[in-house]
């Protein structure tokens, strides 16, 4: 299996073509949950706070659970 290495990735990091498929999915979902009003973070229990935390986070800063 071929692994790449990019300069955004924690250092020493070896990407498979999957994990970088989810760094992909992780930014998309991060942007959507930029875009949400305070009504539907309230539903969710969010707060803006709590999503500016989130979007300050990386692309490759996942759940250990989220890499395997």
């Amino acid at each position: 299996m071929a692994f790449i290495t990019t300069s955004s990735a924690p250092r020493g990091s070896k990407l498979s073509f999957a994990g970088v498929v989810k760094a992909f999915a992780v930014s998309r979902q991060r942007r959507q949950l930029a875009q949400l009003d305070d009504a539907a973070l309230q539903d969710m229990g969010l707060t803006q706070a709590d999503v500016d935390f989130e979007l300050k986070r990386s692309a490759w800063d996942v759940p250990s659970h989220w890499r395997g």
